[in-house]
């Protein structure tokens, strides 16, 4: 359950968390259309607070913004501003940030016409995504029976609210069933992604990851992606199967709530030894070291407070 905090930031002022209310008939309530982003501050080394990749995080809100052709009524710098001054209000050293932006009343029909289009900024504490014993020893994974959405039904480069529908499905379907997480095909049966996380493996110490064809563009994927070039990890984005998933020697989800988890078993298959490998274990301690604030190479990647 979220913990309930002192200020929400809408519509350009921070108001009281109680009071962050929207009327029934909000068009993105019914229909789907909006944008989010979900972003981290972590607690670094020194004490300090320091969002993670806020630059970035903000450009993808845009762009998710712009591809659902939703115009935000302030500049990205106006937004970023404001995902610090929640954090101050909450006093959060760190925290997860879910800035939104919604189509509001008016109008009802699939075609929102001139309903204002609105913004709010959330702060909570957060912890680990899957759980810390996730991170530590690695989640079952099944493979879900809804595919990913295929580019041209919906906007896959985009973090559009309506579009998470599709993993919520797939999510529930495979708790139910007693496993963490669900690995998604696309519609031509490749692997794809996860319900809310990008996915890589690890065979023969080669680290492959789905290409961006039909994939949202991670920031925790290309953070990855950054490690594994430094450390002159071999690495390939190119398509694969689940047979292939499942005969590999390791692999792990990425994502800004989910950070590096590993991936123990999937389809009842395990990963490797079903524990979390050396490729995955080195990217992870990487990671964190990257978010903490302990790798003066990607200080530029560290928005501080």
């Amino acid at each position: 359950m979220v913990e309930k905090m002192d200020k929400i930031w809408m519509d350009g002022k921070l108001i009281p968390w109680g009071e962050a209310n929207v009327h029934i008939l909000t068009h993105t309530l019914h229909y789907g259309l909006g944008a989010f982003e979900g972003i981290r501050c972590y607690k670094t080394h020194d004490g300090k607070s320091a969002i993670f990749r806020l630059r970035e995080h903000i450009d993808r809100l845009f762009d998710s913004a712009h591809i659902g052709d939703l115009q935000i009524p302030y500049s990205k710098k106006e937004i970023a501003e404001a995902c610090k001054e929640t954090l101050r209000a909450n006093q959060l050293k760190e925290g997860y940030i879910r800035p939104l932006i919604f189509i509001g009343e008016g109008v009802m029909g699939v075609h929102p016409g001139k309903n204002p289009i609105r913004v709010a900024i959330i702060t909570w504490p957060w912890g680990a995504y899957l759980g810390e014993e996730a991170l530590e020893k690695g989640i079952r994974a099944k493979v879900s029976s809804y595919n990913r959405h295929h580019v041209n039904v919906m906007m896959t480069k985009a973090k559009i609210s309506g579009n998470y529908v599709n993993s919520v499905l797939a999510k529930r379907e495979v708790v139910r069933m007693g496993y963490d997480e669900a690995v998604m095909l696309d519609t031509e049966g490749y692997v794809s992604e996860a319900s809310g996380e990008n996915i890589f493996m690890v065979k023969n110490g080669v680290l492959k990851t789905t290409p961006l064809t039909s994939v949202l563009p991670g920031i925790t994927r290309d953070c990855v992606i950054t490690i594994a070039k430094t450390k002159r990890i071999p690495l390939v984005e190119e398509r694969f199967t689940r047979d292939e998933l499942y005969a590999a020697h390791e692999a792990f989800f990425t994502g800004t709530a989910a950070e590096v988890t590993p991936i123990r078993e999937v389809d009842d298959r395990k990963i490797g030894e079903g524990k979390p490998g050396p490729v995955t274990r080195e990217i992870q301690a990487s990671y964190f070291d990257i978010v903490k604030g302990r790798n003066p190479d990607t200080r530029e990647w560290l928005d501080y407070l």
